[in-house]
């Protein structure tokens, strides 16, 4: 009698929505599977970001949503005809979560919390059989190809049919985000970007006396301008907050990858403000031209512009004082005040991160040409996006596009493995000679 064929088994390490949704399509496609996480517990960025409204995707209709991944929209958009948003809230309503579209377009579970949602689902995962190993940091390959961990009890070599890593980027490293996989993988012949700060803050450089005063201060309303690739002007109106070195916040954010660009390439990037988007230019000469007595500039700012507080603050930080009692070129401060960004805050510091796996080292099921068997996901692969939902639905998707890949490789090549094994051929009733 012969023993029965051992399931094959696949290894995914990194325990985020990319790697558990790999976990849940492999394990749904029949494959045995262990979710390796070196923290405690696991999806620890996603309830973080979970922290003030789960903002789980967006509802803005595709292709514009394609968009939103810039250089990568094409790629990305290729995992999303698999997994879009609309997809991803029926998901979610599957694990009896709700959710609505907000005033902005996003995507919130009812409650906007994001743990009950992990929770419901990590509970389905046990529930079907995939198994989880917290603690196991994942310390590359062994000589002979096995996953090293360092684990509780020791270092440990796990062997697996196929694997996913998921290991995320380079932000947020005390959530187990910190990029010390790409060496390991660049010894392998991996091709791998630098990892860089994205949806970040810039570093401007206040005085102690605006740093000290206005740190942490919101400015809005205001409208950012700025020029695209061909030289045309953009502009974008939202928030920012003026921060004790620079400006971070959703408007800043939103540019953040054609500013650090720009700063790489051009040594800084100048963002230009409207202070007051809901006064023309003409109008704030004209008001700002009355006679102020003896009102103090920042009195008379308030009255005639609106302009007060952080604002005011900024114009008296970076016009000069001619220019001050100037009524026409105050206006125009107004509406086109400069800030000079000198570089990113920190990559620990970012909401995201930029590089990693290049694309072109994947073939489209998201694995690694030269390390075949070896599948990636999530954001440590070279893409990004806004926030706004759009991180964690190409998460999802990739996750999911990783999960079937892997499935479908480790099932051929058992296949190809027991047809060999039997001298059956491939669907032909030959016998190999």
């Amino acid at each position: 009698m012969s023993k029965p064929t051992p399931t094959p088994t696949l290894a995914i390490v990194g325990a985020g929505p990319a790697g558990l949704m790999a976990a849940e399509t492999a394990r749904a496609a029949g494959l045995e599977v262990d979710v390796y996480e070196a923290k405690g517990s696991v999806g620890r960025k996603f309830l973080l970001a979970g922290v003030g409204g789960m903002n789980l995707t967006h509802g803005e209709p595709r292709p514009a949503f394609d968009r939103r991944y810039g250089e990568r929209a094409a790629a990305v958009g290729r995992w999303l005809d698999d997994f879009d948003a609309d997809a991803l809230r029926e998901w979610a309503r599957g694990l009896g979560v709700e959710t609505f579209i907000g005033s902005s377009g996003r995507v919130f579970p009812a409650d906007l919390k994001a743990a009950p949602l992990l929770r419901a689902w990590v509970h389905r995962l046990r529930e079907s059989g995939v198994r989880f190993h917290v603690q196991h940091r994942w310390l590359g390959w062994t000589d002979d190809g096995a996953l090293r961990f360092a684990a509780p009890g020791g270092e440990l070599a796990v062997r697996a049919d196929a694997s996913v890593l998921a290991l995320g980027g380079g932000s947020w490293p005390q959530l187990g985000s910190d990029g010390a996989w790409q060496p390991w993988l660049v010894a392998r012949g991996v091709d791998v970007a630098p990892l860089q700060p994205a949806n970040c803050g810039f570093d401007i450089g206040w005085s102690a006396h605006l740093a000290e005063r206005h740190a942490g201060a919101p400015l809005k309303p205001v409208v950012a301008h700025w020029r695209d690739n061909d030289g045309g002007e953009q502009q974008r109106q939202g928030e920012c907050v003026i921060t004790a070195t620079g400006i971070e916040g959703s408007l800043v954010y939103a540019l953040s990858a054609r500013l650090r660009e720009t700063i790489a390439r051009e040594g800084q990037a100048t963002l230009t403000l409207d202070l007051a988007p809901d006064r023309p230019l003409e109008r704030l000469e004209r008001d700002l031209a009355k006679p102020r007595g003896s009102r103090s500039l920042s009195e008379h700012l308030r009255r005639q512009a609106g302009i007060a507080g952080v604002k005011a603050a900024l114009l008296h930080e970076l016009v000069d004082k001619d220019s001050l009692h100037d009524s026409a070129k105050l206006a125009r401060a107004i509406k086109r005040l400069e800030l000079i960004l000198k570089q990113p805050r920190p990559i620990a510091e970012a909401i995201s991160s930029a590089g990693g796996v290049r694309l072109e080292a994947l073939d489209d099921g998201l694995m690694l040409t030269a390390l075949p068997g070896v599948f990636c996901a999530g954001e440590m692969l070279d893409w990004e996006a806004p926030t706004g939902g759009y991180l964690l639905t190409a998460c999802f998707a990739s996750g999911l596009r990783a999960g079937c890949a892997a499935a479908a490789w480790t099932l051929a090549r058992r296949h190809d493995s027991f047809s060999f094994a039997t001298g059956r051929g491939e669907g032909t009733g030959e016998t190999r000679a």
